[in-house]
């Protein structure tokens, strides 16, 4: 049997382990990535564990050749298409000195690195040159443009940088000041403008399309049958009226001539409208009503013409 204390103790060691995962990374990548340094071979807990080319890393303000016991400031920044935000990790091999900034903060590892404090971006921090001649002084970068949702998966990609300061006077252009610093960057900015879309986000967007295009086609073929049945029934009309009704009743000239004068002016006005709609262009269902308003003016001019000229019957005469 286990001691009321091994109970506790037992307990507590499991909740320990349970919170360990939440607890790791409060603010900044682990200093180590099993056996190597996270600075030298990056974030392998992120994205598919190796580098990514979608995520550009970069640190403007570095000086092609450094001044002895000068400051320089330099600003990391992560760049991707989706993940906007992430954190970073720097390290000069203790040949310098960082010094951390807003957002940054020392690694408790190796205080000579720094790290994020928290996730974000376009952080500013402070290096001050040796105070003797060094050599070339090795820098190593890695960032980490992370998806937001709090877990170590695909979504987060990241990227490694390496570089140098040449020694004192060792720079031809320190003159310049626009060319005595430079910025670095790593990663492929082509990238940064082919976001990944969600498949079914697209999808969705086809099926609204076919939506609204049955919608649109299925009315306009609606409408053009309904018209060409209607001048059709107008045609056939007229044929069996004349074949086999003895052709239109007669109209007397006295009733024919202000009929087809009202007939001939609505007619006029209709087809300006017409001629109006189709020069600004408008829509179908505009053309279409126009168009058939238009087509019975004329027809009806026309029948005002055919019965004023059909013969008077005995039951005209009356």
């Amino acid at each position: 049997m286990l001691s009321r204390n091994s109970r506790f103790l037992i307990l507590g060691l499991i909740a320990l382990l349970l919170i360990a995962p939440a607890l790791a990374m409060p603010g900044g990548p682990p200093w180590k990535s099993g056996d190597n340094l996270t600075v030298e071979v990056g974030c392998t807990c992120h994205g598919d564990g190796a580098a990514s080319s979608e995520v550009v890393v970069s640190i403007s303000g570095v000086p092609r050749a450094y001044t002895l016991d000068q400051s320089y400031q330099f600003t990391i920044s992560l760049q991707h298409a989706s993940n906007a935000e992430g954190g970073f990790m720097l390290w000069d091999y203790n040949l310098g000195a960082l010094t951390p900034g807003e957002g940054s903060q020392s690694v408790a590892e190796e205080p000579g690195a720094l790290s994020q404090s928290a996730s974000g971006n376009d952080w500013v921090v402070t290096w001050t040159a040796p105070s003797s001649d060094v050599g070339i002084i090795p820098f190593q970068l890695v960032g980490n443009a992370v998806n937001g949702n709090g877990n170590f998966d695909a979504g987060d990609a990241w990227n490694i940088v390496s570089f140098s300061i040449s020694p004192p006077d060792t720079a031809t252009n320190d003159n310049d000041e626009n060319l005595a610093l430079r910025t670095i960057s790593v990663g492929d900015y082509e990238s940064l403008f082919v976001a990944v879309e969600d498949p079914e986000a697209i999808e969705a967007e086809r099926q609204e399309k076919l939506s609204h295009q049955f919608f649109d086609e299925g009315n306009i073929y609606y409408f053009f049958t309904l018209s060409i049945i209607i001048v059709a029934a107008v045609i056939q009309g007229e044929f069996y009226e004349r074949k086999f009704g003895g052709g239109p009743e007669h109209l007397d000239k006295s009733l024919a001539i202000p009929q087809g004068v009202r007939r001939g002016v609505l007619s006029a006005i209709l087809l300006v409208g017409f001629a109006w709609a189709v020069d600004n262009e408008k829509s179908w269902e505009i053309l279409l009503s126009v168009g058939m308003l238009t087509l019975w003016a004329f027809f009806g001019v026309y029948r005002t013409i055919v019965q004023a000229r059909a013969p008077a019957q005995a039951k005209d005469l009356v």
